[in-house]
């Protein structure tokens, strides 16, 4: 099959630094495609190239005469007076566009809150995202290329986008993918293009794979490192032994390559960051107590939080999910102080030394230089291990080396403002994290370099983010805010979460008029208030579960050499799972019935 774009010895370069250098790749009907790359390395650059839009300095670019592309910028241009009905089905009205089920589906799950004969200049930046993603899903095109296609989506359109992009690429559409969303990655792609160092390195399969066959090459590349630097030592030994030895044939012993993922420990170990968390926190971090928040007045009012009694410990790390506008924000801004409930309280613990990354990018003064934004904070932090790091090595970990650490914070760009703020916060040593979106405008390098922080960081942590990939690597536990005031816990996490809204949007709604509707209406009322007691009730026993749980594993690691009493602690803790297996259903059924 020919290539719908080809790419032969394509080389760009601006000022002093090539960005692509001899690059030469292709794509054919069907491929789906993840590029990745640090941000600055030339992502953004090869799509314009492949589209047309950037002529390379060298180099050719060719496309089949016929071929459709459609590119979803990661800035739309649209014209102010238009409206939204204008952009995404060119002004037709509802009975003649919303006639084709394809396209009525795009736009009931990615514009289902935004009147469509609204001006686009009235619009919030999601909104205009997701109205300039509607009008490329809906334009039948060959190629699409997506510039962060899952910005400001929540986990359940990003799910729905996904499972869309599929049903496409079914059909033979290609497309070109740029995202930090690693789940979306793995989900929709056949091949990874990693964009480093000018040059453009292709990888089979989804974003697993890609992590898999780059590991593969760093250990082969280890390997052979490893060779050439003991034969460098074979001959060093050679010529400091001189003439007489030289007939002699010292072996030396080369270290183990580097291990694969199947000899890594895990990333992290709970118990002993949660006690190392107790001695710095004491015992309480957060306690809600009956709280009650809305916003809006009239009939615009919406209640975000519904009578929420809530404990949150040390140690903790909680994953925050719901869809735009359900609270997650601003709960996060309750916790730490700047806004105060309507009713009940919510109290901090008294050793708390709180750091809060808010949505924004602001990271410091404009006028100071990164070097310096840095070191007046700090020029040495303590690690969770205990030892010390200077803030150079922090620096070059979150990608400011050479120039970077002289340029102005007002010269830096999005992404890389983002990676300062994190890194500022991490300096300030906090006990309890607060992360609103953390991976808006960070690239996959860098969110590795965050994961890998976190890992070893004792304190509590809640994160809010759509980024399904960074909650289940970074958190334990997820909570959701569904929409009507209750936050409630997902044993089965995001998925728990997706399945719940699906099943919600599939049931029919009950009786819309007549006594037998009135009184159904009301016992489901009075079902669902007795469910959320269940669920208050359930998640303090699951807590307290937990608890006896860890206190077995401290009992079985403290008796590791006494085999009977490992017997008998081994059918507790199988007891104790039993227990917990029939809480989490019983948990299960009074979420359904909650809503």
């Amino acid at each position: 099959m020919s290539n719908l774009v080809n790419a032969e010895h394509v080389s760009i370069g601006f000022g002093t630094r090539i960005l692509l250098d001899d690059v030469s790749l292709g794509l054919s009907r069907g491929d789906v495609i993840g590029v990745v790359g640090r941000n600055g390395d030339g992502k953004t650059t090869l799509l314009k190239i492949l589209t047309g839009l950037t002529e390379p300095d060298s180099g050719r670019v060719t496309r089949t005469g016929a071929v459709s592309i459609g590119y979803l910028h990661q800035a739309d241009d649209f014209a102010a007076e238009s409206t939204v009905r204008d952009v995404i089905v060119g002004g037709r009205p509802d009975h003649v566009w919303a006639s084709d089920s394809a396209a009525r589906a795009v736009v009931e799950h990615l514009l289902g809150d935004v009147a469509l004969d609204a001006a686009v200049g009235s619009l919030s930046g999601g909104e205009r995202r997701r109205t300039a993603l509607v009008a490329l899903m809906l334009g039948d095109h060959d190629l699409l290329v997506l510039d962060e296609p899952t910005n400001h989506l929540d986990v359940e359109a990003v799910a729905w986008l996904a499972e869309h992009l599929r049903a496409l690429q079914a059909r033979d559409v290609a497309m070109l993918v740029v995202s930090h969303d690693r789940w979306f990655l793995d989900a929709i792609c056949t091949r990874v293009w990693e964009v480093h160092d000018g040059v453009v390195d292709s990888y089979d399969g989804g974003y697993a794979a890609y992590v898999l066959a780059r590991a593969e090459r760093a250990r082969q590349a280890a390997g052979m490192a490893a060779r050439r630097k003991n034969l460098l030592r074979k001959e060093l030994a050679w010529l400091r032994r001189g003439a007489p030895a030289r007939t002699s044939k010292p072996k030396f012993r080369i270290d183990a390559a580097t291990t694969l993922i199947a000899d890594e420990p895990p990333p992290r170990d709970r118990l002993e960051l949660q006690r190392f968390s107790v001695s710095r926190l004491g015992k309480d971090v957060f306690d809600l107590a009956h709280v009650d928040l809305a916003v809006g007045e009239g009939e615009a009012r919406r209640v975000l939080l519904s009578d929420l009694s809530w404990s949150i410990g040390p140690g903790d790390r909680i994953g925050l999910i719901g869809v735009n506008g359900a609270g997650k924000t601003t709960l996060l801004k309750l916790l730490a102080g700047d806004l105060q409930p309507d009713r009940g309280r919510v109290k901090q613990g008294r050793t708390l030394a709180l750091g809060h990354l808010r949505q924004d990018a602001t990271a410091a003064a404009g006028d100071l230089r990164v070097l310096e934004a840095v070191n007046e904070l700090r020029r040495t932090t303590s690690l969770a291990s205990g030892k010390e790091s200077s803030t150079s090595t922090l620096l070059e970990d979150f990608g400011f080396t050479g120039d970077k650490l002289t340029t102005r914070l007002s010269d830096l760009s999005g992404g890389e403002r983002r990676r300062l703020q994190f890194l500022r916060l991490l300096l300030s040593e906090p006990n309890v994290l607060l992360l609103d979106e953390p991976t808006n405008d960070l690239d996959i390098d860098t969110l590795t370099v965050i994961e890998d922080y976190l890992d070893t960081w004792p304190g509590t942590l809640l994160v809010v983010s759509h980024d399904r990939y960074f909650l289940e690597r970074v958190c334990d536990v997820t909570y959701a805010l569904m929409g009507d005031g209750t936050c409630v816990l997902l044993p089965g996490g995001v998925e728990q979460y997706l399945e719940t809204r699906r099943h919600a949007a599939s049931t029919p709604s009950g009786p819309a008029a007549g006594d037998g509707g009135g009184e159904a209406r009301a016992s489901s009322a009075t079902e669902a208030r007795a469910a959320k007691k269940t669920l208050a009730r359930v998640e303090q026993q699951l807590g307290k579960l937990d608890g006896r749980i860890a206190k077995v594993h401290d009992q079985m690691a403290a008796a590791a050499a006494d085999y009977g009493r490992l017997a008998d602690l081994q059918r507790d803790l199988d007891a104790l799972t039993a227990e917990k297996d029939e809480l989490e259903m019983t948990w299960l059924e009074a979420a359904e019935q909650a809503g």
